[in-house]
């Protein structure tokens, strides 16, 4: 298969491919010409990047998956330990946004959005750093 062949069947811009075989994720064959040849394994470890990436995962922590996916030998508790240092990640995220939500609620709130200068919002942001 050849790249646009390759990122229509794995989801993924052609962008995207090149930069994981640059970083080494994937290596596809190169024929005498130059041009990359992607097998089905290539495929398949394209298509895993992409839905690992869609949970957010970060590219060594994909790096880690796909060794891993490819390690038939593998222990699941090794799997289950990235997962679930990447889900405490969201959780940390979620949190950080609920705080950052209330307090910019908190400052709407507080603004009369009317046609006077002051405004509790640039007051907030302007305020020196504790």
């Amino acid at each position: 298969m050849n790249i646009g062949e390759v990122a229509e069947r794995a989801g993924l811009p052609p962008k995207t491919i090149r930069y994981y075989e640059e970083i080494g994720l994937v290596t596809p064959l190169r024929g005498t010409n130059g041009y990359r040849s992607f097998r089905e394994q290539d495929l398949h470890k394209l298509a895993f990047l992409g839905r690992a990436r869609a949970l957010g995962f970060g590219i060594e922590e994909c790096r880690a998956l796909l060794a891993l996916y490819e390690d038939e030998s593998r222990a699941s508790a090794e799997v289950k330990e990235i997962a679930r240092g990447h889900l405490a990640e969201i959780d940390r995220k979620i949190a950080d946004l609920s705080e950052m939500r209330a307090t910019l609620a908190h400052l709407v709130e507080s603004c009369a959005g009317d046609s006077r200068p002051d405004c509790p919002i640039l007051e907030s942001l302007g305020a020196a750093p504790d």
